[in-house]
């Protein structure tokens, strides 16, 4: 019996890992479904956006208050999980503070420092929950946008709820064994660590519990920071908040070109200046392959991890000026559409195996033509995003799928496209007579 907690501890632990490696082998295995595409090149500068983007959020601080808010909720959690450290190695090993008696006078130091940036997280959190609940800011808020109905608001709601539960159980466990160790109760006289700068304000509220009472107490919160640490871990996994993990690669493979270059078909470019007599045919045929995409097989890997990056903040909607004149187009929705393909054919996988096809597509049964022809290519969407996420690399490459596959555009780009062909311009008149306006001036 004296082991069945560390065996309990270990079980838990392995299952953990294991369920979250399988989810991450499988989000892994969605992404390379996308076609090759080469973001290797420039590595010291692709390592600094990363630093500057992911690490430091630069973007973020746009928006100044919210940038000082997530950066808090960003660095405490990530610096307050440290410590999960010393848990494991306590889970594992049936210790109780390991690290107190290497880190001597410092071990105070370091957890008083979690204890106020646990004090941090579980404000800015509490405001993060007003003003989606409360507040109801446009952008986050069901009731104006239609993409956040249901479970997309749901998670926001439930990460927050979650960080604020584990920090108060982190500070409920230093308060009760800080308590423990002045009573000298069993192994918790041993640590000797003394009182916490936070927790210690819930000391007299807990001082006046028994000692059996207060182990239940410290043992209940500290089995709940831990398996809730472990729950949040595979939770991400499922939720919007992948993107705690997946902004550093997105910000790593970022497109480093001109900011609103489109890239063009190199099979398309080369016949077009074939047929203006700027290049000459080859003997070579070259195989074009689909012209756009009709599904996520047609998209670049780059894209399909874009979606799993996806935070679902809204600003690339908010910034969208077709979506601020009632058109169909939300940049959100394009990407939260692509990323609920993906899961849908990882679902088919699951049930059938690695070789299941359904009959939809992502072009038509999850982004209709009406959200893509309403895009202006304005590229204000991309430099709206936190972490350098490209919505308009995919609606091109939809809107490109059925303007060439499909032959689906309206009568007026028809016609441009017309002129373009017979007159080499977007309006109908002879190239001979592209400057006739000017002798029409000097006359």
């Amino acid at each position: 019996m004296a082991y069945l907690s560390q065996i309990v501890f270990i079980l838990a632990l392995g299952t953990a890992a294991y369920l979250i490696l399988r989810r991450v082998f499988l989000i892994k295995k969605t992404i390379q479904l996308g076609k090759a595409e080469n973001r290797t090149d420039q590595p010291f500068r692709r390592f600094k956006n990363m630093l500057l983007i992911a690490f430091g959020q630069k973007k973020m601080f746009d928006r100044p208050v919210v940038g000082i808010l997530h950066f808090l909720v960003y660095v405490g959690f990530i610096l307050i999980n440290i410590e999960v450290l010393e848990i494991v190695i306590d889970g594992i090993f049936g210790t109780h503070r390991v690290l107190a008696e290497p880190l001597g006078s410092f071990y105070p130091v370091v957890i008083n420092f979690f204890e106020i940036l646990a004090v941090g997280v579980i404000l800015a959190c509490v405001i993060f929950l007003i003003r989606r609940n409360v507040l109801k800011i446009e952008r986050l808020h069901p009731s104006s946008s239609n993409e956040m109905n249901g479970w997309p608001a749901m998670d926001a709601n439930i990460i927050l709820v979650f960080e604020i539960a584990l920090m108060m159980a982190f500070l409920k466990m230093n308060a009760a064994d800080s308590i423990l160790q002045s009573r000298g109760v069993g192994h918790f006289a041993e640590a000797n660590t003394g009182n916490f700068l936070i927790s210690q304000t819930l000391i007299p509220i807990l001082d006046n519990f028994s000692s059996g009472f207060l182990v239940f107490t410290e043992r209940a919160a500290w089995w709940f920071h831990i398996l809730g640490i472990m729950a949040f871990a595979l939770f991400v996994t499922y939720s919007k908040h992948l993107h705690i993990a997946l902004a550093f690669p997105n910000t790593y493979f970022a497109n480093l070109g001109s900011r609103g270059e489109m890239n063009n078909m190199p099979a398309v470019t080369k016949e077009v200046k074939i047929m203006m007599e700027l290049e000459q045919p080859g003997d070579e045929t070259e195989e074009v392959g689909r012209f756009g995409a009709k599904d996520v097989e047609d998209l670049s890997w780059k894209s399909l991890m874009d979606a799993y990056s996806c935070t679902e903040c809204g600003r690339c909607t908010s910034q969208c000026p077709a979506n601020q004149t009632g058109k169909a187009l939300s940049p959100r929705k394009i990407m939260m559409d692509t990323r609920d393909r993906l899961e849908d054919i990882q679902k088919g996988w699951l049930k059938n195996g690695y070789d299941f096809k359904d009959e939809k597509s992502l072009n038509g049964d999850y982004i209709k033509e009406e959200e893509l022809l309403a895009c202006t290519t304005c590229n204000a969407c991309v430099e709206a995003c936190p972490i350098q996420i490209s919505p308009l690399d995919i609606i091109l490459e939809l809107r490109r799928y059925n303007v060439m596959e499909e032959s689906k555009a309206p009568q007026s780009w028809n016609m441009m496209f017309q002129n373009l062909e017979t007159s080499m311009s977007p309006w109908k008149f002879s190239p001979d007579d592209r400057f006739k306006w000017v002798e029409d001036m000097n006359a």
